[in-house]
């Protein structure tokens, strides 16, 4: 597990995110589960990570992040059943627990992604 911190804010947003490598870790993420976890999800290039909230029970926020550790968009309050396609591209994806993400916007720089 690792913490990822926004160092632009001085916040810490997580102490325990769990980093998904794998195509399986990347293919289940909440799925299922009964609670949020914190999840980071990398990617080995740039892309627009469309995701889904399909067999979640609660919502989520959502960073998309680059290699630059820059955050390029925020999505707060995903819900269960809705769909969500990003306009930019991102290296990294970190789902939370809603709320874990005030006070962090685009431009702001993340730590703690690998």
């Amino acid at each position: 597990m690792t913490k990822i911190i926004n160092k632009t804010k001085g916040i810490i947003i997580s102490d325990d995110c769990i980093i998904c490598e794998s195509i399986l870790s990347k293919a289940r993420g909440m799925m299922g589960l009964k609670k949020p976890l914190s999840l980071v999800f990398k990617f080995k290039k740039m892309a627009i990570v469309s995701l889904h909230m399909y067999f979640v029970k609660f919502p989520i926020d959502v960073m998309f992040i680059d290699f630059d550790n820059k955050v390029v968009e925020v999505k707060r309050d995903f819900r269960p059943g809705e769909t969500y396609t990003p306009k930019n591209k991102a290296a990294y994806v970190v789902e939370l627990s809603v709320g874990s993400l005030d006070g962090t916007e685009e431009g702001d720089e993340i730590c703690g992604l690998t």
